[in-house]
Protein backbone atom coordinates (compact mmCIF):
# COMPACT_ATOMS: atom_id res chain seq x y z
CA UNK A 1 0.00 0.00 0.00
CA UNK A 2 1.34 3.55 -0.98
CA UNK A 3 1.13 6.47 1.76
CA UNK A 4 2.05 9.67 1.79
CA UNK A 5 3.50 10.94 4.95
CA UNK A 6 2.46 14.75 6.25
CA UNK A 7 4.68 15.72 9.32
CA UNK A 8 3.43 18.76 11.17
CA UNK A 9 5.82 21.30 11.26
CA UNK A 10 6.25 21.33 15.04
CA UNK A 11 7.29 18.34 15.00
CA UNK A 12 9.77 18.37 12.38
CA UNK A 13 11.41 21.29 14.23
CA UNK A 14 10.95 20.18 17.64
CA UNK A 15 9.99 16.51 17.93
CA UNK A 16 11.68 14.57 14.69
CA UNK A 17 11.91 11.44 16.49
CA UNK A 18 8.25 11.57 16.12
CA UNK A 19 8.09 11.46 12.78
CA UNK A 20 11.34 9.23 12.05
CA UNK A 21 8.93 6.40 13.76
CA UNK A 22 6.45 7.19 12.00
CA UNK A 23 8.19 6.24 8.89
CA UNK A 24 10.16 3.12 10.58
CA UNK A 25 6.23 2.18 12.01
CA UNK A 26 4.30 2.46 8.37
CA UNK A 27 7.35 0.24 7.15
CA UNK A 28 7.41 -2.31 9.26
CA UNK A 29 3.94 -2.46 8.05
CA UNK A 30 4.57 -2.96 4.91
CA UNK A 31 3.42 0.19 3.44
CA UNK A 32 5.41 1.81 0.38
CA UNK A 33 5.72 5.50 2.14
CA UNK A 34 6.24 8.92 0.12
CA UNK A 35 7.54 12.14 1.93
CA UNK A 36 7.35 15.02 -0.26
CA UNK A 37 10.01 17.24 1.28
CA UNK A 38 8.73 20.03 0.37
CA UNK A 39 5.19 19.91 2.39
CA UNK A 40 4.47 22.53 5.05
CA UNK A 41 2.25 23.82 8.08
CA UNK A 42 -1.48 22.16 7.12
CA UNK A 43 -2.36 25.88 8.30
CA UNK A 44 -4.23 25.53 11.29
CA UNK A 45 -2.39 27.92 14.02
CA UNK A 46 -3.80 30.49 11.48
CA UNK A 47 -7.14 29.09 11.47
CA UNK A 48 -7.37 28.96 14.82
CA UNK A 49 -6.17 32.64 14.65
CA UNK A 50 -8.95 33.79 12.82
CA UNK A 51 -6.94 34.28 9.62
CA UNK A 52 -7.93 30.97 7.74
CA UNK A 53 -9.11 33.59 4.89
CA UNK A 54 -5.32 34.22 4.25
CA UNK A 55 -4.19 30.51 4.05
CA UNK A 56 -4.96 29.94 0.13
CA UNK A 57 -2.03 29.61 -0.90
CA UNK A 58 -0.81 27.03 1.56
CA UNK A 59 -4.49 25.10 0.93
CA UNK A 60 -3.27 25.11 -2.44
CA UNK A 61 0.22 23.72 -1.78
CA UNK A 62 -0.88 21.02 -0.07
CA UNK A 63 -3.92 20.41 -1.81
CA UNK A 64 -1.45 20.15 -5.24
CA UNK A 65 1.45 18.09 -3.19
CA UNK A 66 -0.64 15.32 -2.13
CA UNK A 67 -3.43 15.18 -5.22
CA UNK A 68 -2.82 12.20 -6.14
CA UNK A 69 -1.75 10.17 -3.09
CA UNK A 70 -3.63 6.77 -1.90
CA UNK A 71 -3.45 7.77 1.85
CA UNK A 72 -2.78 10.82 3.68
CA UNK A 73 -1.28 9.53 7.11
CA UNK A 74 -0.04 12.14 9.88
CA UNK A 75 1.07 11.85 13.32
CA UNK A 76 -0.95 14.41 14.93
CA UNK A 77 -4.67 14.15 15.17
CA UNK A 78 -5.21 18.08 15.28
CA UNK A 79 -3.24 18.10 12.00
CA UNK A 80 -5.26 15.53 10.71
CA UNK A 81 -8.24 16.88 11.11
CA UNK A 82 -7.71 20.57 9.86
CA UNK A 83 -6.65 18.74 6.74
CA UNK A 84 -9.68 16.73 6.87
CA UNK A 85 -12.19 19.99 7.54
CA UNK A 86 -10.47 22.74 6.02
CA UNK A 87 -7.66 21.83 3.43
CA UNK A 88 -8.90 18.29 1.52
CA UNK A 89 -12.61 18.33 2.66
CA UNK A 90 -13.42 15.38 4.32
CA UNK A 91 -11.41 13.31 1.63
CA UNK A 92 -11.62 9.95 3.76
CA UNK A 93 -7.88 9.56 2.49
CA UNK A 94 -6.41 11.48 5.08
CA UNK A 95 -5.98 9.53 8.71
CA UNK A 96 -4.41 9.72 11.38
CA UNK A 97 -1.74 7.36 12.17
CA UNK A 98 -3.06 4.80 14.78
CA UNK A 99 -6.40 5.49 12.47
CA UNK A 100 -5.28 3.94 9.72
CA UNK A 101 -3.49 0.89 11.50
CA UNK A 102 -6.69 0.44 12.92
CA UNK A 103 -9.14 1.38 10.10
CA UNK A 104 -7.47 0.00 6.70
CA UNK A 105 -4.31 -2.02 7.76
CA UNK A 106 -6.32 -3.53 10.41
CA UNK A 107 -3.25 -4.45 12.90
CA UNK A 108 -3.99 -7.13 14.79
CA UNK A 109 -0.06 -7.74 16.42
CA UNK A 110 3.12 -5.77 16.75
CA UNK A 111 6.62 -6.50 16.97
CA UNK A 112 6.76 -3.94 20.15
CA UNK A 113 8.40 -3.85 23.27
CA UNK A 114 8.27 -1.11 25.99
CA UNK A 115 8.86 -2.31 29.91
CA UNK A 116 7.18 0.89 31.22
CA UNK A 117 4.02 2.34 32.79
CA UNK A 118 2.45 4.03 30.52
CA UNK A 119 -0.38 6.65 31.07
CA UNK A 120 -2.75 7.46 27.99
CA UNK A 121 -3.87 11.17 27.45
CA UNK A 122 -6.73 11.21 24.53
CA UNK A 123 -6.73 14.69 23.01
CA UNK A 124 -10.02 16.80 22.30
CA UNK A 125 -9.21 16.56 18.87
CA UNK A 126 -8.32 12.96 18.50
CA UNK A 127 -11.77 12.32 20.42
CA UNK A 128 -14.73 14.79 19.32
CA UNK A 129 -13.29 15.57 15.68
CA UNK A 130 -11.74 12.44 14.45
CA UNK A 131 -13.51 9.71 17.02
CA UNK A 132 -10.73 7.97 17.52
CA UNK A 133 -12.12 7.25 21.02
CA UNK A 134 -15.82 7.33 22.83
CA UNK A 135 -15.55 10.72 24.46
CA UNK A 136 -17.33 10.33 28.47
CA UNK A 137 -20.22 12.92 27.33
CA UNK A 138 -21.47 10.30 24.68
CA UNK A 139 -24.06 7.51 26.14
CA UNK A 140 -22.57 4.65 23.40
CA UNK A 141 -20.37 1.65 23.84
CA UNK A 142 -17.00 1.97 24.78
CA UNK A 143 -14.03 2.16 21.60
CA UNK A 144 -10.35 3.32 21.04
CA UNK A 145 -8.46 2.96 18.28
CA UNK A 146 -5.34 3.50 20.40
CA UNK A 147 -5.64 1.24 23.38
CA UNK A 148 -5.81 -2.04 21.44
CA UNK A 149 -2.79 -1.12 19.37
CA UNK A 150 -0.84 -0.24 22.97
CA UNK A 151 -2.01 -3.43 24.02
CA UNK A 152 -0.18 -5.42 21.74
CA UNK A 153 3.50 -4.01 22.77
CA UNK A 154 4.70 -6.45 24.94
CA UNK A 155 5.59 -5.90 28.75
CA UNK A 156 3.57 -2.25 28.24
CA UNK A 157 1.50 -1.28 31.64
CA UNK A 158 -1.44 0.86 30.42
CA UNK A 159 -2.66 2.88 32.69
CA UNK A 160 -5.86 5.31 31.83
CA UNK A 161 -6.29 8.31 34.74
CA UNK A 162 -10.24 8.68 36.18
CA UNK A 163 -10.92 11.63 34.39
CA UNK A 164 -10.07 10.06 30.91
CA UNK A 165 -10.54 12.04 28.46
CA UNK A 166 -9.99 15.88 30.81
CA UNK A 167 -8.68 18.54 28.25
CA UNK A 168 -4.90 18.98 28.55
CA UNK A 169 -5.21 23.07 28.26
CA UNK A 170 -2.86 23.43 25.19
CA UNK A 171 -5.88 24.17 22.76
CA UNK A 172 -2.93 25.65 20.33
CA UNK A 173 -3.36 29.66 20.28
CA UNK A 174 -4.99 28.93 23.68
CA UNK A 175 -2.10 28.29 25.41
CA UNK A 176 -1.15 31.97 23.84
CA UNK A 177 -4.44 33.85 24.47
CA UNK A 178 -5.39 32.12 28.03
CA UNK A 179 -2.12 31.93 29.31
CA UNK A 180 -2.74 31.48 33.27
CA UNK A 181 -5.80 29.28 32.17
CA UNK A 182 -3.85 26.91 30.02
CA UNK A 183 -0.89 26.49 32.43
CA UNK A 184 -3.77 25.70 35.45
CA UNK A 185 -5.28 22.91 33.16
CA UNK A 186 -1.82 21.59 32.15
CA UNK A 187 -0.72 21.65 35.96
CA UNK A 188 -4.13 19.78 36.50
CA UNK A 189 -3.62 17.46 34.08
CA UNK A 190 -0.34 16.53 35.08
CA UNK A 191 -1.33 15.70 38.27
CA UNK A 192 -3.95 13.11 37.04
CA UNK A 193 -1.38 11.19 35.58
CA UNK A 194 1.19 11.32 38.83
CA UNK A 195 -1.90 9.99 40.62
CA UNK A 196 -1.62 7.31 38.85
CA UNK A 197 2.15 6.59 39.26
CA UNK A 198 3.46 6.45 35.16
CA UNK A 199 6.82 6.79 33.95
CA UNK A 200 5.65 8.22 30.03
CA UNK A 201 2.00 9.64 29.48
CA UNK A 202 1.61 9.04 25.64
CA UNK A 203 -0.92 10.24 22.92
CA UNK A 204 -1.31 10.58 19.54
CA UNK A 205 -0.96 14.22 19.14
CA UNK A 206 2.61 15.52 20.36
CA UNK A 207 1.17 18.86 20.81
CA UNK A 208 -0.66 18.14 23.71
CA UNK A 209 2.45 16.02 25.45
CA UNK A 210 4.40 19.21 24.29
CA UNK A 211 2.45 21.28 26.67
CA UNK A 212 2.44 18.58 29.50
CA UNK A 213 6.21 18.11 29.04
CA UNK A 214 6.84 21.67 29.73
CA UNK A 215 4.56 21.60 32.70
CA UNK A 216 6.06 18.27 34.38
CA UNK A 217 9.65 19.85 33.96
CA UNK A 218 8.70 23.46 35.64
CA UNK A 219 7.56 21.30 38.36
CA UNK A 220 10.83 18.89 38.45
CA UNK A 221 8.66 15.46 37.85
CA UNK A 222 10.05 12.53 36.93
CA UNK A 223 7.76 11.48 34.01
CA UNK A 224 7.93 11.93 30.73
CA UNK A 225 5.93 12.10 27.81
CA UNK A 226 6.39 10.17 24.19
CA UNK A 227 4.30 9.85 21.09
CA UNK A 228 2.32 6.56 20.78
CA UNK A 229 4.18 6.37 17.30
CA UNK A 230 7.27 5.72 19.48
CA UNK A 231 5.86 3.33 21.61
CA UNK A 232 5.07 1.60 18.81
CA UNK A 233 8.23 1.21 17.12
CA UNK A 234 9.88 0.55 20.08
CA UNK A 235 11.56 -2.87 20.82
CA UNK A 236 13.31 -2.10 24.76
CA UNK A 237 13.53 -5.41 26.13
Amino acid sequence: MKVSLFIPCYIDQFYPQVGIASLELLEKLGCEVNYPKNQTCCGQPMANSGFQHITGDIDKHNQQLFAHAEYVVCPSGSCTLHLKDHVFHQQPKVMELCEFMTDILKVTELDASFPFKVGLHQSCHGLRGLQLAKSSELVEEPYSKMEPLLAMVKKLDLRIPEKADECCGFGGTFAVSEEAVSAKMGQDRCNDFEDIEVDYITSPDMSCLMHLEGTLNRKGSKTRVIHVAEILNSNIQ
